[in-house]
């Protein structure tokens, strides 16, 4: 079966958890990208910043995206999926906490992202769709 390596954009670039927000935006906006990893100094990961944490986290409660920290957006431990992980566990990893994007680690290293766009080229239409219908659903 594919497996995360196979099918993950590699090389995925992260924002460092001392970053400013707003240094974190510009990257996003050169990369292209609506999300980024957050790593520490330990180049282990961290959370993942979203441009929608930006607007709802930091923006619409008035705090400064110049003096704010990448960092203190990560919450909790982030949502990974192993190099060597199968579709099937990809899928079963978003559909259960709702996500569209997956950080791929090997050991404790960050090695590329997945994103459901990835999966939905790899895999057939019915496994795909059903991960839609799960991630649609509030």
């Amino acid at each position: 079966m594919t497996t995360a390596r196979e099918i993950m954009t590699p090389n995925a670039e992260c924002v460092n958890a001392d970053e400013t927000v707003i240094d974190a935006a510009g990257k996003m906006a050169r990369l292209g990208v609506g999300s980024l990893p957050i790593c520490g100094t330990d180049d282990r990961l961290k959370g993942v910043l979203t441009d929608r944490d930006i607007v709802v986290k930091v923006l619409a409660r008035g705090k400064d995206p110049k003096s704010c920290l990448a960092g203190e957006l990560a919450q909790g431990e982030a949502v990974t999926i192993g190099a060597d992980d199968d579709a099937a566990e990809i899928l079963r990893t978003m559909a259960s906490h709702q996500v569209r994007r997956l950080p791929v680690i090997d050991g404790h290293k960050l090695v590329g992202i997945v994103a459901l766009a990835d999966v939905a080229r790899a895999l057939p239409d019915r496994p795909v769709g059903d991960l839609l219908d799960a991630l649609s659903t509030d």
